[in-house]
């Protein structure tokens, strides 16, 4: 390492079939830092790291570690070596214990039998080292996501790993537990471990970041220290232009009531919710973790079941014994997790966003592949879907690019009420104002918009009149005249006036 650098990529392509990843990209890493990746949703971070990984094979270019070339033809030559990936979603075997997790594979043996009192102690030393606050006897399942993205974090740096990288590992944490994250990596930055840490947000990169890298439609656009840039100079390297407005909440008249929540009640998950939303108009739905929207807005579309109350659209009583119930009243439901619930992961584009509508192509019993083809294509290109084709799974596709056809798949539809859960989040600032933008199309068209969102700034960028639940219960409704990051919060923890 006579210049510094612990990796060197250098001119690394990439190509998949009809896109090219990764086009001519040189990446330097310093031991003891922390290097933040960043680019919308489709540049090529994730794909980047996979071949640092040795998740995927490059088409051209160079890896330098430690002063050697080298070619890992796979996640586990990677890990001998020392670079560790922590995936977004995590890979643990929730009915092994912590020390089998964080041994796996690897395991200290006596003779042809694994020393199970030796790997105890190594993993209670190994956690009391690293102030991780778990029993290595406990179930990996029992952990909260924070834990098991801690205990992955022990199982690298046993693994003595000279480069961790880190996939948006804040995506699903709490305000306290991304503290406890933000200290890991401190410690691992302490001891010379360089941290490779893909984002979207912009206060973690001012907040941890050493030094930024951005990369732009598969190349890489620049590399400064954290001291050389701003919020503004991010954003300007990773869209190619200024983004003066992410929130470009447009004025639009303002109609009838179109939805009527009226005393809800759905077992301990909410009790006595009432709510409306008109046409045009974009509802806010603020609150802290575990205050009760998302609970609410499934049981509105259908997918819970009710133990009390009604849901009214343009004043008929729904009955919503089913989602068809809720998608045939004209409500369309965007899901908080895209992969698991909005989307059927290894299915085509196309079946996906065609699913829900099947019956409007059937005809005779027989279906009408070129209208739905042209359809779907249609939308598709409206919402700027990136991919190389319809035929292409889901799951090939960005995290942006994924909201993107869960959205396309009920603007097939004439939709009266569409429901939006964290509908940007994972996303970055670019994709985040395209979706923003659609959603004032729509208002403009009539659609009443329901949107959960946790991010203060968008829920008053964004909303013509807020609801504030606690606990189950809504504790605040707000004009948007009226409605400020205090009386939000006030409401969110309780001491809010209806």
């Amino acid at each position: 390492m006579e210049n510094g650098y612990i990796l060197e990529m250098h001119h690394i392509s990439k190509s998949f079939p009809g896109v090219k990843a990764l086009n001519d990209v040189d990446l330097c890493i310093r031991p003891g830092t922390v290097h933040m990746m960043m680019g919308e949703n489709g540049a090529g971070k994730s794909t980047l790291m996979k071949i640092l990984n040795g998740l995927y094979t490059k088409d051209q270019g160079e890896l330098i570690y430690k002063g050697n070339a080298v070619e890992f033809r796979n996640p586990q030559q990677a890990l001998d070596a020392g670079i560790a990936m922590i995936h977004q979603e995590l890979s643990v075997v929730p009915e092994l214990t912590v020390a089998e997790n964080i041994y796996l594979g690897r395991e200290p043996r006596r003779g042809m039998l694994i020393d199970y009192e030796k790997m105890y102690q190594d993993a209670q030393e190994l956690l009391y080292a690293m102030h991780i606050p778990y029993d290595p006897h406990a179930k990996e399942g029992s952990l909260s996501v924070s834990g098991m993205q801690q205990i992955e974090i022990a199982k690298a740096v046993s693994r003595n790993a000279s480069i961790v990288v880190m996939d948006e590992p804040t995506s699903s944490l709490t305000d306290p537990e991304v503290e406890v994250l933000f200290e890991q990596i401190a410690r691992m930055k302490a001891e010379g471990v360089a941290v490779i840490y893909i984002t979207h947000k912009m206060d973690e990169i001012f907040r941890i970041g050493d030094i930024v890298s951005v990369m732009r439609d598969g190349r890489m656009i620049g590399t400064k220290t954290i001291t050389e840039l701003d919020a503004a100079g991010i954003i300007h390297m990773m869209i190619g232009r200024e983004l003066n407005d992410i929130y470009p909440k447009v004025e639009v008249s303002i109609g009838d009531v179109v939805l009527e929540a009226l005393h809800l009640s759905g077992g301990n998950r909410f009790r006595d919710v009432s709510l409306n939303v008109h046409a045009g108009e974009i509802v806010g739905l603020a609150g802290l973790v575990g205050a009760g929207r998302s609970e609410v807005c499934r049981a509105v579309f259908g997918l819970d079941p009710l133990d009390e109350g009604e849901v009214r659209v343009d004043g008929k009583v729904i009955p919503l014994k089913c989602v068809r119930d809720g998608i045939n009243a004209g409500i369309a439901y965007v899901p908080e997790d895209r992969k698991d619930v909005g989307l059927v992961i290894g299915q085509s584009i196309l079946h996906n966003v065609s699913l829900p509508h099947l019956g409007h192509y059937r005809k005779y019993g027989f279906l009408r592949k070129k209208k739905e083809w042209r359809e779907v294509e249609e939308i598709c290109r409206k919402m700027s879907v990136k991919a190389a084709g319809l035929k292409y799974a889901v799951s090939t596709l960005s995290g942006g690019n994924q909201q993107k056809v869960v959205l396309s798949k009920w603007l097939l539809q004439d939709v009266k009420v569409l429901i939006l859960d964290e509908p940007t989040r994972g996303i970055d600032v670019g994709a985040k104002a395209e979706i923003h933008r659609q959603m004032c199309e729509l208002a403009a068209e009539g659609v009443a918009i329901i949107m959960i969102s946790s991010e203060l700034p968008e829920i008053l960028g964004m909303s013509d009149r807020v609801y504030v639940m606690h606990e189950g219960t809504v504790t605040g409704e707000l004009e948007r005249k009226d409605a400020t990051q205090e009386a939000i919060m006030k409401a969110a923890i309780g001491e809010g006036k209806k």
